[in-house]
């Protein structure tokens, strides 16, 4: 075996690590809602536990999502990534039909599954920002110097908020539509050229908003609940009551009163947040904040690696999925605190919920597969480098130094690094190993 061989093989065995940090973080989320859920949900469950119960069942799915997307090559997951865009489409489509599509409270976003229903734009959220990752790889230098490679996935994101507000469901149109315009800025689309999109767009906004009677009462209620307390801003003035009652440290776990029936509707899902602050008060609230900043921040930091070893699509997968978490996050939290009107978002990983639950679950899987891939290609390239690669726990490494008991620590010899293997153009005829042109923000590369 030539030497090139053995270095190949010496690559092939170095393994990654999924990142300690994002295990903690993603832990803790999930820990926390365990608790509140079953603590907002016990007074208006037909049992004690059955909100519970199933919300264990909906993590135990994710879980297993979780799993599978954890041991999934991320280069399978890009050569296949176009077909996730069709899907997303047929997913909305098909929720539209009747006889597939269910419809609840007067709105049709579930397909019925037989043991549950499944929420289409839960699982849309997480292809739709695979598939942009992958055009933003593909496309990137084209996104920050043209207008047509700019405006196609903004082209994508409008069919997708059209049959999402023929469900309607105006607050994950929002959504998605914050995800692409921070996906391209990340991807180096030129700012200028994006503002026009985003002021022609904002007039039409605000028409669909006010454009339902529903809508447009929950714009003016939120400005002030208590005129109409009992009314349209009954939601949003007994979140802030139940805020307000726990003041620094709370009333106690189990203690709320507004999760009762007949105070705040949807406590253990939509409102969760109220509880949290009412339970454990504003240490709670800051517990929830930095946990959720944490997540965000390391997985920024884990896209920007990424980024830096030339693994873009990983990269702007992880962006996306900050993007996702941060904005979700951010908005569910202000609609309890009476910042944002009523959108009917959950607090990821925390509030009951079985489609939004298990997509997430399998999303920080994803995330956790790019730590895993960045720790094994950083890896590789010390390997290529001659440095030492940090081995696993408790397994010895090859070229670790040997110790006998009784006698001095004896150093390992010192390895003549292997030649790197050759370097073989991709199919646009670019070097993987040389240095990209990276795009730019505020201007075009061209």
């Amino acid at each position: 075996m030539d030497t090139t061989a053995r270095q190949a093989t010496r690559l092939d065995a170095i393994t990654g690590r999924f990142d300690p940090w994002l295990l903690g973080l993603i832990g803790a989320l999930i820990a926390l809602g365990i608790v509140m859920v079953g603590s907002a949900s016990i007074a208006q469950a037909p049992t004690p536990n059955y909100y519970l119960l199933r919300h264990l069942v909906f993590l135990a799915a994710g879980m297993a999502a979780a799993a599978w997307a954890m041991r999934f090559e991320l280069k399978t997951l890009e050569r296949h990534a176009q077909w996730l865009l069709p899907l997303c489409l047929l997913l909305l489509v098909a929720v539209l039909i009747p006889g597939i599509g269910s419809s609840v409270k007067g709105a049709r976003r579930w397909i019925n599954l037989g043991v549950a229903s499944f929420q289409v734009v839960e699982a849309v959220k997480v292809f739709f920002i695979v598939w942009m990752a992958s055009y933003l790889k593909r496309f990137s230098e084209d996104v920050s110097a043209t207008w047509r490679a700019m405006m196609k996935p903004i082209g994508v994101v409008i069919l997708f908020v059209v049959l999402l507000l023929l469900q309607p469901d105006f607050g994950s149109s929002a959504l998605l539509l914050a995800i692409t315009g921070g996906m391209l800025v990340l991807g180096g689309a030129n700012m200028p050229r994006m503002f026009a999109p985003v002021m022609a767009g904002l007039p039409i906004l605000a028409a669909v908003a006010i454009s339902e009677p529903y809508r447009l009462r929950r714009i003016t209620s939120f400005r002030d609940p208590f005129k109409d307390a009992f009314g349209d801003g009954f939601q949003l003035s007994n979140a802030l009551m139940a805020i307000g009652r726990g003041e620094w440290f709370g009333v106690g776990l189990g203690a709320s009163v507004h999760k009762l029936p007949g105070y705040l509707p949807e406590a253990h899902n939509d409102f969760i947040f109220s509880v949290i602050a009412e339970e454990l008060g504003f240490a709670g609230v800051c517990l929830v904040i930095a946990l959720y900043a944490g997540l965000v921040g390391r997985a920024l930091w884990i896209g920007l690696k990424c980024v830096e070893m030339r693994r873009h699509f990983a990269g702007y997968c992880a962006f996306g999925l900050a993007l996702w978490i941060g904005l979700q996050s951010t908005v569910s939290m202000g609609v309890n605190l009476g910042l944002l009107p009523t959108k009917g978002l959950t607090l990821p990983l925390i509030s009951y919920g079985g489609s939004s639950v298990a997509m997430t679950c399998a999303a920080m899987g994803l995330l956790l597969r790019i730590s895993y891939e960045l720790e094994r290609a950083r890896r590789q390239v010390a390997r290529l480098r001659g440095e030492p690669v940090v081995p696993k726990p408790d397994v010895p490494s090859p070229d670790a130094p040997s110790r006998t008991p009784g006698r001095p620590l004896r150093p390992a010899a010192v390895a003549t690094p292997a030649p790197a293997p050759p370097v073989r153009p991709d199919s646009r005829g670019t070097s993987r190993l040389r240095p990209r042109v990276e795009p730019t923000f505020g201007r075009s590369s061209a």
